[in-house]
């Protein structure tokens, strides 16, 4: 059996799911996708990881997501969460200031990820979850370093292939509609022990 590993970009996959105009589909069961992306003939998953980032500046969906991260943290998924930095912004026109925010860390953190784990020999293919052409260097090195393994450049539902990403990896495959909504999580997600870990939000429902 092959070994594979997946590395998901949590905000890639976000934003994909919003265009299902569906809130449901954001209670998705990550360990239930990634067999449904697999050959389970001859492939054996041996790592999940998801990289996100809290929004601490909203408290609302910053509370559903804290629920969300629970839940795949249970079904087994590393959480890999970064941060968000504030930029300030000006309009030189008018003068004009505000403040944005920008996320920080996450296209380093699989990088680094999908480098260090390919030295342990934990994965043969890699399921690289995004369409951020930032991570093509990591990419290039783990090829170039062990050119047996191979990536495959995964896009999310209802978005296409980033053309820069599927130039350095050897496969490709897509997520489909269908695959999202037959691997939604269930409205409480349990401990070994029966303790409840996470609730589906009611927005989610």
């Amino acid at each position: 059996m092959t070994p594979v590993s997946f590395y998901i970009d949590g905000f890639n996959l976000y934003h994909a799911l919003v265009r299902f105009q569906d809130h449901k589909v954001k209670w998705l069961d990550l360990a239930a996708l990634a067999k449904r992306l697999i050959s389970p003939a001859s492939e054996v998953i041996t790592g999940i990881y998801y990289f996100s980032a809290y929004a601490d500046w909203l408290p609302e969906p910053m509370a559903r997501h804290k629920a969300y991260v629970k839940a795949l943290k249970a079904t087994g998924v590393d959480c890999v969460m970064g941060h968000f930095k504030v930029k300030d912004r000006h309009c030189n026109s008018c003068g004009a200031r505000w403040h944005t925010h920008e996320e920080k860390e996450t296209d380093v953190s699989i990088g680094i990820h999908l480098i260090n784990d390919a030295y342990k020999s934990q994965y043969e293919k890699a399921y690289l979850v995004t369409r951020d052409s930032d991570l093509m260097p990591a990419v290039r090195m783990v090829r170039a370093e062990f050119p047996k393994k191979q990536i495959v450049a995964v896009a999310p539902p209802l978005m296409g292939h980033s053309n820069d990403l599927i130039t350095v990896c050897q496969l490709k495959k897509k997520i489909t509609p269908t695959q999202i909504n037959s691997c939604l999580l269930p409205q409480q997600i349990r401990d070994a022990n029966g303790g409840v870990v996470a609730t589906r939000p009611p927005k989610y429902s």
